[in-house]
């Protein structure tokens, strides 16, 4: 999808050669913001776009903002958070009441029609594990947040905030907490195992529900 790869935030750079042309020019640019008086603007913006269409994941910014300023870690935590979730319901919106006239842009210039049907076929059974599960891992959220509103009715909507607001909160607060408690340093390991763990943890943590569900 949007070059579904991109969507994967850590990996940053060790993949930044790679990047085509158009996404290494606003990884930069991204970036530049880091130095900027309206940083705290630039991640609520950048976080608000990527749920709904922009290539790029805010934890690029929020890594380098929390480096450069740790004291304030947890505040750009929450303006990332909030942003992601403001984006999240534009995304949703998006689907439940425009997808008509959206739909050639966003396919498949922002995801593909397969990957889109994929996860339109799983939110009869997850539903909140789905929305959780692609907020909290490198999975591209804008994919979840569009489709959600395609497929799940206006009634599910709270469950969808609420899965999002948990998920992006979770993700984003860890790497503010790691970063105020550990500095720079830990700036390579969240480059390259965070996301692993991050999927192992999901991974874990909705096989211990599917478990407690079939097992008692």
């Amino acid at each position: 999808m949007e070059n579904n790869n991109i969507s994967t935030p850590n990996n940053q750079t060790a993949t930044a050669d790679k990047r085509p042309g158009v996404i290494r020019r606003l990884y930069d640019w991204m970036l530049s913001w880091a130095e900027s008086r309206w940083a705290w603007l630039a991640i609520f913006l950048f976080a608000t776009a990527e749920s709904i269409f922009f290539p790029i994941p805010p934890d690029v910014l929020l890594i380098a903002l929390c480096i450069g300023m740790p004291r304030k870690s947890f505040r750009y935590a929450l303006l990332c958070t909030a942003g992601s979730v403001f984006g999240a319901m534009i995304g949703f919106g998006l689907g439940a009441f425009a997808w008509e006239l959206v739909d050639g842009w966003f396919i498949p210039s922002v995801f593909s029609q397969e990957a889109f049907d994929n996860v339109a076929n799983l939110y009869s059974q997850w539903n909140f594990w789905l929305v959780f599960t692609a907020g909290f891992t490198p999975i591209p959220y804008k994919l979840i947040t569009i489709s959600a509103g395609v497929c799940l009715g206006l009634s599910e909507f709270g469950i969808f905030v609420l899965a999002s607001l948990i998920s992006r909160g979770l993700r984003f607060f860890l790497v503010a907490a790691l970063i105020w408690k550990f500095g720079a340093p830990i700036k390579r390991f969240i480059d390259k195992y965070f996301n692993l763990c991050a999927i192992a943890f999901t991974v874990l943590l909705i096989g211990g529900f599917v478990l407690i569900k079939y097992a008692l």
